[in-house]
């Protein structure tokens, strides 16, 4: 079918363009940025060029492209991960106003499938308490909502793809604490607890494809690997497979102190079941585990 992949040069973004197009579909890959179009050709897309805060900019590349499924993959993060509330002031603007933007430019051209990646750690299924209502998981909410209200008026079959932490060889934020890991600056909390949904980009993507074919309007799935880990886990990993020392153990009080937004989701409790997206999508992780990711990962490096 026709796709209109919205943030098609992004993290998820290239992966998923290159895996439409090997599934067979007609691609058109949004883009801010003049400068990438022709990477986006070389994934076998076609590119466009509009920024999805200019409405009447992204109705017209919408229509251009008359898909039949619009993918919305927005996001203006820091390559090396948001350290800092602020660092998501950028992907909060697109959540909110973004998807507006794009669901008005699907249902004016008569899309009829609008799938919405999201992050689980900032959706409605996310930790519990005051800390985690703020801008962004307000931003999250409100796109979320957006989709699954258009969907209930009948005006497009929205689903949400709610995804556990990315990680990956392609990943910038696994690529920067690959860095931080190998210098030795990338502490962990003494005897932390926390439990955090991941899953390999590689997975994320596969399910993604999947849910583009398979899923029921409406539906919301959790894609996340088969087991929650703490952020000690992965930084621990990620030492033993790049040959370097433990990371630096600290007391909780220090990364509160440093970087406040970080130490609140490193230390998260949320374990989530991929089940739904395995029963009805008939998707397998590849990478069940994180340590069967990088494993991979680090054999493919190599």
């Amino acid at each position: 079918m026709k796709v209109f992949v919205a943030g098609g040069s992004g993290t998820i973004g290239v992966p998923l363009v290159r895996a439409l197009v090997a599934a067979g579909h007609e691609v058109t890959a949004l883009t801010r940025s003049v400068d990438k179009q022709d990477e986006l050709r070389a994934l076998g897309a076609s590119a466009a060029v509009a920024d999805a805060l200019d409405r009447e900019a992204l109705i017209a590349a919408v229509e251009a492209a008359h898909p039949a499924a619009v993918i919305h993959q927005l996001t203006a993060l820091p390559k090396d991960a948001p350290r800092r509330p602020g660092d998501l002031d950028a992907t909060n603007r697109l959540r909110v106003d973004g998807t507006r933007n794009l669901l008005e430019a699907a249902i004016r051209t008569r899309a009829r499938r609008f799938l919405t990646g999201s992050f689980a750690m900032l959706s409605p299924r996310g930790p519990a308490g005051e800390d985690f209502d703020d801008a962004a998981a307000a931003a999250v909410r409100s796109m979320e909502s957006q989709v699954l209200d258009a969907t209930r008026r009948g005006s497009i079959e929205g689903v949400i793809l709610r995804y556990g932490m990315f990680y990956g060889l392609e990943t910038p934020s696994t690529q920067a604490m690959i860095n931080m890991v190998r210098k030795r600056r990338l502490p962990v909390v003494r005897n932390d607890t926390g439990q955090l949904p991941v899953i390999h980009i590689d997975d994320a993507v596969s399910a993604t494809v999947r849910a583009l074919e398979l899923a029921p309007a409406g539906a919301t799935y959790d894609i996340v690997d088969d087991r929650a880990v703490s952020f000690t886990e992965i930084a621990d990993a990620l030492a033993e497979y790049t040959g370097s020392p433990k990371p630096l153990r600290v007391p909780g009080w220090l990364p509160r102190l440093v970087a406040p937004y970080m130490a609140r989701v490193t230390s998260t409790r949320m374990p989530l079941s991929n089940a739904r997206a395995k029963a009805e999508l008939g998707w397998q992780p590849k990478y069940p585990t994180l340590r069967d990711g990088l494993a991979q990962m680090f054999r493919h490096a190599a």
